[in-house]
């Protein structure tokens, strides 16, 4: 779960895509990188770890042009390294190329094995460097069409946003898996902008245009946007960006994540009432669905536990020791709140159960009398193939407990999820609004390639 951003003709296009990619730090914090485009030069800075502790003044400075694409990083497919770290740059046929990408490419290990056998060398383990690979191989001349081969032929979630010579390119995945939207700077009209939430629109004051279709290449140069259209698959957009990616100030695919969330939180409560006297959320992603489940069964809300907010996201730190030793880091009870109570605790999911064992034991250990946990999704029983990432099936709590058995794990006194048709009338689910559900569901669009994440990393740069 990435986060992507471009600018197109501003004359600070750089310090423009940072504050986009501060506003998009949720959606990875391993890493982040910006490349600026000056008539064809390309300049860039990447680094590991958050925006605002690499992009000094003094790098900012550095990075000349008119144009922009930026990335945060949140690992799932090559490892959290240095040489993963986007936008990925080329230089091929007289042409430079950077690249960044949101999504997980299922088909990546059989691509890359027929392009090495071709003499392809590779310098990174992204599955990102497959589609440069095949754009450099392709026996057009034009970009729009080295891009088309390459689309051709890749399987799998991308939003892309490209920049090469004179243009800014936007690529979503003929599911629409992951978002992607278009804007306009109010005081710069023919500044364009592309980011993966409109919440990157709202800090740099740029207005929301549209998303950017399911199929669909947008090339935005000089003459301003022109649309490619290639046949969209039935839309399956990823429901967990609702439930937990997405910031709730964002509107994904004309759906407002706060209202959905809020239908989240409401729906739980119909489908799992209890006698109880708090209502506490998880924060910061199971706030909203609290306010939701309290409004309807008419319990108070309360911030019952609070959160250091120079800790991480727990879910998306890739060492498992980190993330245990998080928890405990990134969250305190309040006794005030729940000592002596019936506490209802909202969480937007349960993944290995590690977690919410750890938050109940936090609650009870304050004094609450009761835990009853409620998640405002189905239960999570399988891997995301499309960019998230989840462990394997056997590591899932859920592929293969009752719900009984996972509320004894996590020591709750009750544990009730959202049914799956709960979820989907809360984000709208209508006719051509089709969502992946695939990790709750079983029901995968694409199977992903056999050999995928076989490789040994022989190569490592500190």
């Amino acid at each position: 779960m990435c986060g992507v951003f471009g600018i197109f003709d501003h004359p600070e296009a750089a310090n423009l895509t940072y504050l986009g990619l501060h506003a998009l730090q949720h959606r990875g914090q391993e890493s982040a990188g910006l490349v600026s485009n000056d008539g064809g030069m390309l300049h860039g800075v990447r680094a590991m770890g958050h925006v605002r502790k690499i992009f000094t003044r003094e790098l900012l400075d550095q990075l000349p042009g008119r144009i922009a694409v930026g990335h945060v990083r949140y690992t799932t497919a090559g490892g959290s390294l240095v040489k993963n770290i986007q936008p990925l740059t080329a230089q091929f046929r007289g042409r430079s190329i950077a690249l960044a990408h949101n999504g997980n490419l299922v088909n990546e290990a059989p691509l890359r094995d027929e392009l090495e056998r071709q003499g392809a060398i590779f310098t990174s383990m992204s599955d990102t460097e497959v589609v440069l690979q095949l754009m450099a191989r392709s026996g057009h001349a034009s970009v729009l069409e080295q891009l088309g081969d390459a689309l051709d032929q890749i399987q799998g979630a991308y939003s892309f946003v490209i920049t090469t010579e004179d243009k800014l390119i936007a690529v979503r995945d003929p599911y629409g898996f992951r978002p992607l939207v278009l804007g306009r700077l109010r005081s710069h009209p023919g500044s364009w902008v592309v980011a993966s939430e409109t919440c990157a629109f709202d800090l740099i004051e740029a207005e929301f245009v549209r998303d950017i279709e399911p199929g669909e290449i947008l090339v935005i140069d000089a003459s301003g946007p022109t649309r490619v259209v290639r046949p969209p698959q039935p839309r399956r957009f990823c429901v967990f960006e609702h439930v937990y990616f997405a910031r709730p100030d964002t509107v994904l695919d004309g759906v407002s994540v706060y209202e959905a969330r809020v239908a989240m939180g409401e729906q739980l409560a119909i489908e799992h009432p209890v006698d109880a006297d708090v209502v506490i959320p998880v924060p910061d992603s199971g706030v909203v669905a609290a306010l939701g489940y309290a409004r309807k069964s008419g319990i108070p809300f309360e911030m019952g536990l609070i959160r250091n907010h120079y800790v991480g996201r727990t879910f998306i730190e890739p060492m498992d020791s980190i993330r245990h030793f998080g928890v405990r880091l990134k969250l305190n009870a309040v006794p005030q709140v729940v000592a002596g109570k019936r506490v209802v605790v909202v969480d937007d999911s349960i993944v290995r159960g590690t977690t919410s064992r750890k938050i109940a034991r936090l609650v009870r250990n304050a004094g609450a009398r009761e835990v009853h946990v409620r998640i405002s999704s189905p239960p999570v029983n399988g891997p995301c193939h499309y960019g998230i990432d989840t462990p394997t099936r056997a590591e899932l709590v859920a592929s293969s407990h009752s719900i009984d058995e996972i509320a004894r794990s996590i020591e709750a006194d009750s544990l009730g999820y959202l049914s799956p048709e709960g979820l989907r009338a809360a984000v709208r689910e209508r006719p051509g609004f089709g969502y992946c559900d695939a990790c709750f569901t079983g029901n995968y669009p694409i199977r992903p390639t056999a050999g995928a994440g076989r490789r040994a990393l022989r190569i490592v740069e500190v």
